[in-house]
């Protein structure tokens, strides 16, 4: 079986930045989540192509998608709808980019706006089409309000869709809808889709019109379910994304994770939380997140693209990126991990703290105040409060090297690019430019001058 997805639409209500199959839920774009659910499928049932229709703004989808390969090592084959003239001729474009020699048995068609669908929905579709012998098989559900979507007419043998705009009044009184999945005996559907006319009103080849009276086709109907949901606006994604959010929590509750207060908490598809960890209010994970056994994610923290080693914990308000934490660490309150910052084992980024770009290697302390930008920090090495890094000159960024065991005094800063070896001591407030030998200790402020009774003298009073 090999699978279509079809991704070639402007989805203008959308007014999206984005093309409609990459507007992101939680940072993990519609078609991500569709073809993880065709993966999810294929482990469990015979593999095949998948392949994604691609047409507005191609190249960002076809960018996207090996984005997706990176992440995932899957590979996804495009070809091109060059006219929108509708989902008839979107799959016609699919059967004219490959080779017949190559063609399965059966091809199954998906939409990239419906990211609600699970992955015993499409293997129920194949189990039905397998067992029956049908030539085609459609999945409807029921839906109080079925505005927008075509109606499923069943007959003794054989159903037909009737799309919207093309329905009478009285036919858009029936609650059965089409979902927009499909799947086909591949022979059977190019032969089909050679008789499928754009006498509608829309003048578009519509895909439904395979569906005929008389013919050996069926529906599949899931009852009154979200599964299907499509997205076509920003009403429509605002509440498919809730529903998605709550199954993303549901299912990291039933692997051991504790959520405070679920209904104000926001975790992507593609965050995985270890069991006994505790996730307060007000959390927002996107992206791609992975958190270890039994770590603490502190209210209305903010985690993107992170990962986070076992028993860490993360502070109220703190900030992530793109960056890594490693195991047994304590990360804020109000701390922010820009991306390429990587935390080593047990250390401590304490309040107000930025690490960019930097290395911070096992045991080291940060604890307040500071910035860390374009580092390398060795083992146990303590930073006092209000450490700066001063890693721009105006046109490029220059490395700050600090070894292991060293003690950084507090409001110090170093001029980039500099080296300070192994077990230095800097005294608070001074500016080190120039590199540090190990075991050395360096100085650098103006000498005190202390005159006793003067104090009057520079006192204001009302």
């Amino acid at each position: 079986m090999d699978i279509v997805v079809l991704a070639a639409g402007k989805g203008t209500r959308m007014k999206s930045p984005h093309p409609k199959a990459l507007v992101p839920l939680l940072g993990v774009p519609m078609l991500h989540i569709v073809l993880k659910r065709v993966l999810e499928l294929f482990e469990s049932s015979s593999r095949g192509r998948i392949t994604v229709v691609v047409g507005h703004r191609k190249e960002e989808i076809v960018s996207s998608l090996e984005n997706y390969k990176t992440l995932t090592g899957q590979h996804v084959e495009t070809c091109v709808q060059e006219n929108a003239l509708g989902t008839a001729d979107a799959l016609k474009s699919y059967f004219q980019s490959i080779n017949g020699s190559e063609k399965a048995t059966h091809t199954m068609v998906l939409c990239c706006d419906t990211p609600l669908l699970e992955t015993k929905d499409l293997r129920s579709m194949y189990e039905l089409s397998n067992k029956e012998d049908l030539d085609a098989v459609v999945a409807s559900f029921n839906i109080q309000e079925p505005k927008g979507y075509g109606r499923v007419l069943n007959f003794s043998k054989g159903l037909k869709i009737i799309e919207e705009k093309e329905a009478s009044s009285e036919q858009k009184q029936i609650t059965e809808v089409n979902s927009g999945l499909y799947i086909f005996k591949t022979e059977l559907i190019e032969k089909f889709l050679d008789e499928v006319n754009n006498q509608n009103n829309s003048g578009e080849f519509y895909l439904t019109d395979v569906f005929q009276e008389g013919r050996k086709v069926k529906s599949l109907n899931f009852g009154e379910t979200n599964n299907f949901l499509g997205v076509n606006d920003l009403v429509q994604l605002e509440s498919v994304e809730k529903e998605h959010v709550l199954r993303n929590i549901r299912r990291a509750q039933h692997e051991g994770v504790r959520f405070l207060d679920s209904s104000n908490t926001y975790i992507s598809e593609n965050t995985v939380i270890g069991e006994s960890s505790v996730v307060y209010p007000n959390v927002v994970m996107e992206g791609n997140n992975h958190l270890g056994v039994g770590v603490t994610v502190g209210p209305s923290s903010h985690l993107k693209n992170c990962k986070v080693g076992a028993e860490s914990e993360i502070l109220t308000g703190s900030v992530l990126e793109d960056c890594q934490v490693s195991r047994s660490c304590s990360i804020g309150p109000y701390a922010r991990l820009r991306p390429n910052a990587i935390i080593g084992e047990g250390s401590k980024i304490g309040n107000f703290v930025e690490i960019k770009k930097s290395t911070l290697h096992r045991g080291v302390k940060v604890s307040h105040l500071s910035y860390v930008g374009d580092a390398e920090i060795g083992d146990d090495t303590n930073i006092g409060c209000g450490f700066i890094t001063c890693n721009y000159d105006g046109a490029q960024k220059h490395k700050t090297t600090i070894g292991k065991g060293c003690f950084i005094g507090s409001d110090s800063q170093t001029v980039a690019p500099v080296n300070i070896g192994d077990e230095c001591f800097v005294a608070s407030g001074s500016t080190i430019n120039q590199n540090m030998p190990s075991g050395s200790f360096a100085i650098s402020r103006g000498k005190q001058v202390t005159k006793n009774g003067a104090a009057a003298r520079f006192i204001k009073k009302k």
